[in-house]
C-alpha cells in the first residue's frame, strides 16, 4: 500500500447522523481527508447494540449512514475488535493524526474512552471528544451545593433555567475524502439479522431506521402527535407519542435538534404540551445523570434497603410474563406489542414492570435484562431508572407500594379496548365491559367469543389483590428492619 498522507478518523458510535453530529463537523473543518469508521466492540460492554432487538436496528441504521456518506463521494468504514486495538490499526493504515468522536456515557464506555484518550495523546496523536449525546453534561449539572441530583423536579428545573441547547449543527455538504481506503468488514458478516426465526419480520412495518427517518418520526410527531400531547400520552391505542426513542439510542437524531423542533410551533400547540415532551427528552438526561454519578445503576439497588428484599424466582411465572400469557390482558397486549414491534408503550411498560415486580415478586433486574433483549430502544441509562423508579429502588423513585392494578389501569387507559384487541387477538369479541376482566366473564360470553379459558387465553397466574398484599406485608417487613 503506498504510504497515505495524513487524515482525520472519526469514530462513531451511538451517533449514527450526519447532522449536528459535533465530531464530524470538527472533522471537516480540519481541512484533511475524513474517514468515518464504526467499530463493532465486544458484547462484554455496554458500547453497541445491548440486545438482539437493536443488533436488527444497528444493521440498518449502519446501512441507511453508509448510503448517506456515500452520497457525499465518502464512505464508512466497518471493522470489529476491540477499540483501542482497531483504532490504532487504522491510524497504521490511514496516517491519521487526529481521532474524534462524541462522548458516551456508559461506565463501560467511558472507561474504554479515557484509556484511548490517554494513549492516542501519549503517541503523539490528537484526540479530541465532543458533547452531543445529551442535552447537557453530566458532570456539569449540579445542584446549589455542587452535587449531583437525586430528584427529578429540581434537575428539570436547572435544565429548564439553562435555556435551549446550542442549535443544531447543519449537515455536512461535502466531506474531503482519502486517496486510499482502509479496507471494510461486509455489514452482513455481522449476523445481526435474525434468520430462523425471523422474529423480526414485523419490525420494518412500523419502523425505518436511519436518520432520515427519525427526522420525518419528529415532523410526523410534531404535525400529528404534539397537540395534546399531556392528555393523549398515557393512552397506548392513540397515535400520541413521539416514538423518538429508538432513533435517539442510536443517535439518528441528537435531542438539541429534538427540543429545538419544538420551538416557535404554531400557537395551536400549547405550552403545557411542549413541556410535558420536553419533560420526556430530560427524563432520558436524568437517567445519564444518575449512571454517571452511580455506574452501578443497572445492577444495584440506588437505595440500599432493598438489597434484602425477599424476591421471588420462579421460572414459569417469569416466561409467562416475557410471553405476554399473564391473564392479565394489558399486560400481556404489552408484552406481545414488545415481542412483535421491538417497543412498548410507555404507559404499559409501567404496567408491566408493576406486575413483573410487585404482583410475581420477581426481581426488577429479570424484567430489565428482558428489555434490554428485545426493546428497539434499548438504553443502559433509561432502562435502569426506569426499572428502579417502579422498584421503589431508585431515585426520587415511585414509592413500592404504588402498585398498579392491571385491570383498572386497563380499563382507564384503554377503555374501549382498542389496544388489547390489537395485540390480543383471541380476547377481541369480548365487550369492552368485560375485555379487561375476562376472567369474570359469565360462561356464555366466553363460549360467543370463542374463548376458553386456560385453553385459548391463559387464567391469571396470580390473584391481583392476594398478591398485592404480599408484596406489601414483604415491603412492610422490609421497612420494620430497616429501622423506618
Amino acid at each position: 500500500m503506498p504510504s497515505p498522507t495524513s487524515t482525520t478518523l472519526v469514530w462513531l458510535r451511538k451517533d449514527l447522523r450526519l447532522g449536528d453530529n459535533r465530531a464530524l463537523t470538527a472533522a471537516i473543518q480540519s481541512a484533511q481527508p475524513v474517514i468515518a469508521a464504526y467499530i463493532r466492540e465486544p458484547q462484554d460492554a455496554d458500547t453497541g447494540p445491548l440486545g438482539a432487538a437493536q443488533g436488527w436496528w444497528l444493521h440498518h441504521s449502519l446501512k441507511s449512514l453508509a448510503n448517506d456518506l456515500e452520497k457525499l463521494g465518502s464512505r464508512l468504514i466497518l471493522r470489529s475488535g476491540p477499540a483501542a486495538d482497531v483504532l490504532d490499526t487504522l491510524i497504521k493504515e490511514t496516517g491519521a493524526n487526529t481521532v474524534h468522536w462524541n462522548r458516551r456515557y456508559d461506565p463501560a464506555g467511558m472507561a474504554i474512552d479515557t484509556q484511548i484518550k490517554t494513549r492516542l495523546r501519549q503517541a503523539g496523536l490528537t484526540a479530541h471528544s465532543h458533547s452531543g449525546f445529551l442535552l447537557h453534561e453530566p458532570s456539569q449539572v449540579k445542584t446549589g451545593t455542587g452535587g449531583s441530583y437525586r430528584v427529578y423536579t429540581p434537575f428539570w428545573r436547572a435544565i429548564e433555567r439553562a435555556g435551549d441547547p446550542p442549535p443544531p449543527l447543519a449537515a455536512p455538504d461535502t466531506i474531503k475524502t482519502p486517496e486510499i481506503w482502509p479496507d471494510s468488514e461486509p455489514l452482513e458478516s455481522w449476523n445481526l439479522l435474525p434468520t430462523k426465526p425471523n422474529w423480526a419480520k414485523t419490525f420494518a412495518e412500523i419502523w425505518s431506521p436511519g436518520e432520515n427517518g427519525a427526522q420525518q418520526r419528529l415532523q410526523h410527531f410534531i404535525k400529528h402527535g404534539l397537540k395534546g400531547y399531556r392528555r393523549q400520552r398515557d393512552f397506548p391505542a392513540a397515535d400520541s407519542t413521539s416514538q423518538l426513542s429508538a432513533h435517539l439510542a442510536l443517535g439518528e437524531i441528537s435531542p438539541a435538534q429534538i427540543w429545538h423542533g419544538t420551538i416557535d410551533l404554531p400557537d395551536a400547540i400549547e405550552s403545557e404540551d411542549i413541556v410535558h415532551f420536553r419533560k420526556e427528552l430530560v427524563w432520558r438526561d436524568f437517567s445519564y445523570h444518575l449512571l454517571f454519578h452511580f455506574p452501578a445503576l443497572r445492577s444495584e439497588n440506588w437505595n440500599a434497603k432493598f438489597d434484602s428484599f425477599p424476591w421471588v424466582k420462579n421460572q414459569t411465572r417469569l416466561q409467562a410474563w416475557q410471553q405476554g400469557r399473564t391473564g392479565y390482558p394489558i399486560v400481556d397486549a404489552g408484552m406481545r406489542q414488545l415481542w412483535q414491534h421491538g417497543t412498548m408503550h410507555n404507559r404499559v411498560r409501567m404496567i408491566a414492570a408493576s406486575f413483573l415486580i410487585k404482583d410475581l415478586m420477581i426481581d426488577w433486574r429479570e424484567g430489565e435484562a428482558w428489555f434490554r433483549d428485545t426493546l428497539l430502544d434499548a438504553d443502559p441509562a433509561s432502562n435502569a431508572a426506569s426499572w428502579q423508579w417502579v422498584a421503589g429502588s431508585g431515585a426520587d423513585a415511585s414509592p413500592f407500594f404504588r402498585i398498579f392494578n392491571p385491570i383498572t389501569q386497563g380499563e382507564k387507559f384503554d377503555p374501549d379496548g382498542a389496544y388489547i384487541r390489537q395485540f390480543v387477538p383471541e380476547l377481541a369479541k369480548l365487550p369492552n365491559s368485560l375485555i379487561h376482566r375476562p376472567f369474570e366473564a359469565p360462561a356464555p360470553i366466553l363460549a360467543k367469543a370463542g374463548i376458553v379459558l386456560g385453553s385459548t387465553y391463559p387464567e391469571p397466574i396470580v390473584d391481583h389483590k392476594h398478591a398485592r398484599e404480599e408484596a406489601l406485608a414483604a415491603y412492610k417487613a422490609l421497612s420494620v428492619d430497616d429501622g423506618d
